[in-house]
């Protein structure tokens, strides 16, 4: 009786630490290493946007990584002022290391799902390398291309700036014919893909009033949706999530969870959810006295309990 009694205590403490540890905690984390985990993104189910669950991941290391049909990929930055992440394809090519400029005939073109609110940014260029000159029109593009652009969209342009001055190069050669061309979609892509060895995106940055300097990457654009209730629970110190069985906002306070805010202003109802992955300790200790309770119940002084033998008196399930 006595052993039985002490590990019951010992349980109790443990479960004690940890719900005295866990209390008091948002369940959303707001960084992963370097980067700020803002709404509407989210690296935990149930935290930012619905619309973008499980699109984002954070490994236990501090990598942030995007997920889309085509693969997984390092975000190598995020903004919120101007909404966009960048990522980087480890087989596209770069002055700097990446793939050859022939090691991409196999490669899946990075592509989006377009069942989220992602989209590549329009200043993204592509640069295709060794096209072939029977599949591929290439030819410097004219220009009046650049007040009618849909009238040259089928033209990998040669005379790209990009192709003679490319990033991290230093005006040295690559051995290589060039073109640059912006593919209306994944499939265009992989179409260009199979006509030429290789290729590479570059995205403009913006690094002063009125002027870009070109880097490698891919920018993707998404939106910061206006919604009131997520503004009230973020001013009041809470994350904006969603319930994972219903997709309903949510607003995750260190001690629970609401539909609207996490301090009573008195403006607006509250409808408290149990936060879950989390136990008070007020909870805890509550269950385990009555475990205790319950314990010295059925072991009272003068309890008929037969050591060795499993009867009706002395059973534990």
């Amino acid at each position: 009786m006595a052993t039985l009694f002490c590990d019951l205590l010992f349980t109790f403490i443990i479960f004690y630490q940890y719900a005295s540890t866990s209390a008091g905690k948002l369940p959303c984390r707001n960084t992963c290493g370097p980067f700020p985990i803002n709404y509407p993104i989210g690296v935990e189910d149930g935290c930012g946007s619905p619309f973008l669950r499980r699109v984002f991941t954070c490994s236990d290391s501090g990598e942030f990584h995007l997920r889309t049909p085509s693969g997984i990929y390092a975000v190598i930055n995020v903004s919120y002022t101007d909404p966009h992440i960048l990522v980087m394809d480890p087989f596209t090519w770069r002055c700097n290391g990446g793939a050859g400029v022939s090691n991409a005939v196999a490669v899946v073109p990075f592509s989006l799902d377009t069942s989220t609110p992602l989209r590549l940014s329009t200043l993204n260029d592509y640069l295709f390398f060794n096209c072939s000159d029977k599949e591929v029109i290439m030819e410097p593009k004219p220009i009046f291309c650049r007040r009618f652009p849909e009238q040259c969209d089928s033209i990998c342009d040669t005379g790209s700036y990009l192709c003679r001055n490319l990033p991290d190069c230093g005006g040295v050669a690559i051995g290589a014919s060039c073109c640059a061309y912006f593919p209306d979609g994944s499939e265009s892509l992989r179409m260009m893909l199979r006509h030429c060895s290789g290729y590479a995106g570059v995205y403009w940055r913006n690094v002063a009033a009125e002027f870009q300097q070109p880097e490698y990457g891919i920018r993707v654009d998404f939106d910061i949706p206006a919604t009131g209730a997520c503004n009230r629970c973020q001013n009041s110190g809470g994350r904006c999530g969603f319930d994972v069985a219903t997709s309903e906002f949510l607003c995750f306070c260190r001690n629970k969870n609401t539909t609207t805010h996490c301090k009573d202003d008195g403006g607006f109802p509250h409808r408290q959810a149990i936060v879950v992955g989390t136990v008070t300790g007020v909870s805890v200790a509550g269950a385990f006295a009555g475990a205790a309770v319950w314990y010295l119940k059925k072991f009272k002084p003068g309890a008929a309990v037969s050591h060795g033998v499993q009867s009706n008196e002395n059973r534990l399930f």
